[in-house]
């Protein structure tokens, strides 16, 4: 299918529809610096803002959302649950502080940003609340592996609707990738571009030169062509703009298996089984 458009939107298990490409705020500064980006965003056609707690700049996402006179149920805005927030006791106060921070009614989307053992079955049931009081409009989880998500499954009750995890051609998880087309959970990638790092890869540079795009553009297409929705992050205006401008080109299978190849599971932040260790947590 060809994916032609940047509002495109990719339909969740509940229905509800969410953007395959958004904007990721990942260190942006709360005040002019985020305020520009989501703006400049906002301009070039994308609908999803992707935020945080731990990232510090809620407050500057609804500040600036609202000044784009946009209208609010036309963007999608997600953040998430951060790690000493979790449990039966915080999350739904946590939840509550971020929606105040945003100056919202509700979210779009709402993730546990990392399964800290022990809470996050916890915090999960009471995401499934907050969905059912309508608070939020859609509810998932980051940084998983198939065993958190099983933990999940056999809880009962609403499932996840997203996984957020890393994802780039160095780090693909093809069986993770499976397991959620096979339960109705879809695939979002953090650190599409792998921080930078695949910028030099000689194969995705000649597929680039081939369709006069930048290697950036190469790796947001793929990611889109295999179904995974994508939030890189930046800004930059010329980098918010470039990574827009995907939708007038479509990458061969072939290239798409090319790519795949480069597979050699190369991490940038933390594997989801070691990361409360390296927490100290």
């Amino acid at each position: 299918m060809m994916i032609d458009n940047i509002q495109h939107k990719m339909q969740l298990h509940n229905g509800y529809k969410m953007p395959g490409l958004g904007l990721g705020v990942y260190k942006a500064d709360n005040g002019e610096e985020i305020n520009n980006a989501i703006q400049v965003a906002l301009q070039t056609g994308y609908r999803l803002i992707d935020t945080a707690t731990f990232y510090g700049n809620e407050k500057g996402v609804g500040e600036a959302v609202r000044k784009s006179n946009i209208p609010r149920e036309e963007i999608f805005i997600a953040s998430k649950l951060w790690i000493d927030d979790q449990g039966a006791e915080t999350t739904r106060e946590a939840f509550e502080e971020t929606l105040n921070r945003m100056e919202l009614e509700y979210l779009d989307l709402y993730l546990i940003h990392w399964p800290k053992p022990s809470k996050y079955l916890e915090s999960w049931k009471i995401l499934q609340e907050l969905y059912r009081e309508g608070k939020i409009k859609a509810i998932g989880v980051c940084n998983c592996m198939i065993h958190h998500l099983e933990s999940i499954r056999e809880l009962g009750g609403v499932q996840p609707m997203v996984l957020q995890n890393e994802f780039h051609p160095k780090l693909i998880q093809q069986d993770i990738l499976d397991y959620c087309k096979e339960n109705g959970i879809q695939y979002q990638a953090w650190s599409p571009l792998m921080r930078g790092e695949i910028l030099d890869n000689e194969l995705i540079k000649e597929i680039a030169d081939k369709y006069g795009k930048s290697v950036a553009q190469i790796v947001i297409r793929w990611d889109l062509q295999k179904g995974v929705a994508t939030i890189p992050k930046s800004v930059h205006e010329s980098r918010i703009k470039e990574n827009a401008d995907v939708f007038d080109f479509e990458l061969t299978q072939e290239e798409v298996n090319e790519i795949d190849e480069l597979e050699d599971h190369t991490r940038t932040g933390a594997h989801p089984d070691t990361f409360m260790e390296e927490m100290d947590l």
